[in-house]
């Protein structure tokens, strides 16, 4: 699965780990020892995000896309 939302990645040196953070979903994060790692584990962490809200009948936001600014 490719999702389309914005991922931010990051090294941690306190974790010994890469960090990916989905902003548009509030609390939505992973990690990895590797960058690819971690991005693979950040789809499945959206999917199951995606999962637990359509359970709680929450919103779920759609995909911005590209921001204009970083």
């Amino acid at each position: 699965m490719m999702s389309k939302y914005e991922m931010i990645v990051y090294w941690s040196a306190a974790d010994n780990v890469f960090i990916v953070e989905v902003p548009e979903l509030p609390g939505c994060m992973s990690d990895g020892p590797t960058y690819v790692d971690a991005v693979r584990n950040a789809e499945i962490v959206i999917q199951e995000w995606i999962e637990t809200a359509c359970e709680l009948g929450r919103p779920i936001p759609e995909p911005r896309g590209r921001l204009k600014y970083a």
